[in-house]
């Protein structure tokens, strides 16, 4: 079977090693075929391309991910705290065997709260970490209003928001900040949502087919390319255009992924 190119995340790079750490998501497909491969069996890669995400020294920065996108965030955690920012990362899971790279993300941060939708939760292994069971939205106002204890950086301090996950989770997000988070945060503060759009390919404004709709403060609508800068303001972004492009490719993906299935057992 022939696979077909895939967008992948990041994880990390060993320049001592020669190693380039990538994460592929299980869902169907060529993403399957990754499992059969073998150790060095060559594969090709290009990139990294796009925009990288912008890195701020000697701020208070709030890091929101939702499952795979935790892959992502602990990475930009390492180089907002080499650049002298203070990280508090809530890392969200459903389910508690979701969790990986929690050595890393624990580097990447100055203070975690991990959230699980399912119970019991996550044990903290440091002194500074909290958990919850819920959402993150949940666990910020929790957090904010002290139901958690002290926290090693306060809310209404948080100078920057990235958040990284499903466009439901990072809509989330976005309404609470004018919502149930509004009187514990910082007025003026920045806040990001990296924005994956269908056929994301990063290869800057070629296909179209990632142009995602944002509504100015004027009511004007303009529209961007998220291959070229993933990372979009969430006051800007349409979120309901943005969950029906990533339902767009959903048919298609889900015969390749039986066709392949098919094609796998046969072999």
């Amino acid at each position: 079977l022939t696979m077909e190119g895939l967008a992948l995340t990041g994880a990390s790079t060993d320049k001592v090693r020669g190693l380039l750490s990538t994460i592929v998501l299980e869902m169907g497909g060529s993403a399957d075929l990754c499992a059969d491969l073998k150790v060095g069996e060559p594969v090709v890669l290009m990139g990294p391309t796009g925009t990288p995400s912008h890195i701020a020294a000697n701020e208070n920065v709030l890091l929101v991910g939702g499952g795979l996108g935790n892959a992502v965030l602990f990475s930009i955690g390492a180089a907002f705290r080499a650049q002298g920012s203070k990280v508090l990362y809530f890392a969200g899971y459903k389910k508690m065997i979701d969790r990986y790279k929690v050595e890393e993300i624990e580097a990447a941060s100055d203070a975690i709260v991990w959230c699980c939708d399912e119970g019991p939760g996550f044990k903290p292994t440091r002194a500074q970490d909290r958990s919850f069971v819920g959402n993150t939205v949940q666990a910020m106002l929790a957090y904010a209003q002290g139901e958690l204890g002290d926290g090693a950086i306060r809310m209404p301090h948080v100078d920057r928001i990235i958040a990284i996950g499903s466009d439901r989770m990072m809509a989330a997000v976005a309404q609470a900040r004018h919502t149930v988070l509004r009187e514990h945060l910082k007025a003026g503060h920045f806040a990001v949502g990296s924005i994956n759009s269908p056929m994301q390919c990063m290869m800057k404004e070629i296909c179209a087919q990632c142009l995602q709709p944002h509504t100015l403060a004027d009511g004007t609508t303009r529209y961007v390319f998220s291959c070229f800068n993933q990372d979009q303001e969430l006051d800007r972004v349409n979120w309901p255009a943005l969950n029906e492009r990533l339902r767009q490719n959903s048919v298609q993906e889900k015969l390749t992924a039986k066709w392949i299935a098919t094609c796998r057992a046969r072999a």
